[in-house]
């Protein structure tokens, strides 16, 4: 195993310091101008309801990043098809729209106006857990003509292969997993060994061949949704394993001009972009959350990030935010009963690189990506600014990326999760108080099991002599605290500097 990179100092600015910092001054995206350059990006922390609706633990969860008052909160890949997904946050009917009011309300009022609200949208293929072998062969599995003929080829099996479905059915079980795969064709092992999970290229599924003309539509209603509850703009999920990535990604092969050259591979983005600009009009910010590398054979490379964010910035966006990897092709195989999680393999690692990771270490690691596609929008003539991320836990790792023109903003999940108040401790001179992430990846184990995501170091607290620890809401199993540790008393920012322009103040 490779041994663990220390975490870089932290060289924490003094209030004067911090003061004229790239980090702390005003940024715009697009209509919307945010008090610094510093953001909290998505992540799912699994507090919905199994129907998608708000609960009251959402609010506390995006009420206390509020506290810390980033530039910008964006919210949870939430859904925009009505349909059963567990306990994530959903946008695809009217009926969401009470409970993303009072998401957009408290946000607003713990960061007293001080940071922009958006909500990121998403659309996903199906996937399923992976089953039990004798279960998949006598009921998932699709029989064919092939499978007969294969077992008929096996000894001792040719009066089963010439059977009914039963007895074809029962031969399959009692084959070895090496006769198996001599019988099931490249899909149909992966349903049996990873879960079945669809792809934008299985074009002979109706609903699938599909998508490029419906999901242009869904993005735009859920958009507007998102405009009518208050938001001050949305993040389209073109991201990781998903759906519009999988549109973007060089694997993709449709042959009905969504597929194969690179033209064909950004025409969906960009439809549903187009529908989205139009749909919500100027003065709302629109951006992407967009992968600057696949990290799997075959996958999409920072040359496609880079060409795709010209042309769907041309299309109507007003920011891109650069990501990386967190692919299913590479993840590990689930057990039985649970589905394949995409942060598992090497794509998934350099999503997220811990402190394990090898040379040059997780700190920064993926701020080429932001550059290459920064300097791809600036030499089309483009100000688009770039959201930047990965690793990036220190105020003078966030000075240093927007200095380098890596990025125009800086976003910081882990490191905020560890400490919601941090970017703004540091504004402030107090970085020697900030509750640094260690970048072990805690939280994405419990993200992996759709467990409330909470913070190892929340926990240390618990352990303290806290005079509160008897009052801390805990999570359902009573173990671990579900809201992070209330922030010191600090004295009070600047006045406003910045207003939303779509909000009018």
């Amino acid at each position: 195993m490779t041994a663990p990179h220390a975490l870089p100092e932290p060289g924490w600015p003094t209030r004067e310091g911090a003061r004229d910092a790239r980090l702390v001054q005003p940024g715009s995206l697009g209509p919307c101008s945010a008090r610094t350059r510093t953001g909290v990006p998505a992540m799912v922390p699994w507090r919905a309801t199994d129907e998608g609706f708000v609960t009251p633990a959402v609010l506390d969860w995006y009420g206390r990043f509020a506290d810390g008052k980033p530039g910008v909160l964006v919210v949870e890949a939430t859904g925009i098809r009505d349909v059963p997904s567990g306990p994530l946050l959903r946008i695809g009917h009217d009926r969401f729209l009470p409970g993303l009011r009072d998401l957009v309300r408290v946000v607003h009022a713990r960061s007293e106006g001080e940071t922009r609200l958006l909500i990121q949208i998403i659309d996903f293929l199906s996937i399923r857990r992976r089953p039990q072998r004798e279960r998949f062969l006598r009921q998932f599995l699709g029989l064919r003509e092939a499978h007969r003929v294969a077992l008929a080829a096996l000894a001792g099996h040719a009066a089963a292969a010439a059977g009914d479905e039963a007895s074809v059915r029962e031969a399959l079980v009692s084959l070895s997993d090496d006769e198996l795969r001599g019988v099931l064709d490249e899909r149909e092992l992966e349903a049996l060994e990873r879960g079945a999970r669809e792809r934008v290229t299985d074009t002979h599924l109706p609903h699938v061949a599909e998508l490029p003309r419906v999901l242009p539509g869904l993005f735009a209603d859920a958009a507007a949704r998102a405009q009518d509850a208050g938001f001050d703009g949305v993040e389209l999920h073109f991201a990781h394993a998903y759906t519009m990535a999988s549109f973007l990604s060089r694997r993709n092969d449709r042959d009905d001009g969504y597929g194969g050259s690179r033209e064909g591979r950004v025409r969906c983005p960009r439809e549903v972009t187009e529908a989205v600009r139009e749909r919500v009009g100027a003065g709302f910010t629109l951006g992407c959350r967009l992968l600057g590398d696949e990290v799997i054979e075959g996958g999409s490379r920072v040359e496609d990030a880079a060409w795709y964010s010209v042309e769907l910035a041309r299309a109507g966006l007003d920011f891109v935010s650069v990501s990386k990897g967190g692919k299913f092709e590479d993840a590990k195989v689930p057990r039985v009963g649970e589905a394949i999680y995409p942060y598992t393999g090497e794509s998934g690692h350099e999503c997220m690189p811990t402190v394990r990771i090898g040379d040059p270490g997780p700190f920064g690691r993926n701020l080429p990506l932001a550059r290459g596609v920064r300097d791809a929008l600036r030499a089309a003539g483009l100000a688009t600014p770039v959201v930047g991320a990965g690793g990036i836990g220190t105020f003078a790792a966030a000075e240093q990326a927007l200095g380098r023109g890596d990025c125009d903003f800086v976003g910081a999940a882990r490191a905020t999760l560890a400490d919601p108040d941090w970017f703004l401790k540091a504004e402030q001179g107090r970085g020697t108080q900030v509750r640094r992430c260690i970048y072990t990846n805690y939280c994405e184990g419990l993200d992996q099991r759709h467990k409330e995501v909470t913070c190892q170091l929340w926990d240390r607290d618990l352990e303290r002599n806290d005079p509160g620890r008897d009052s801390v809401q805990r999570t359902r199993d009573g173990k671990r605290r579900l809201v992070a540790p209330p922030g010191s008393a600090s004295p009070p920012l600047p006045p406003p500097s910045a207003r939303c322009a779509s909000k009018g103040g």
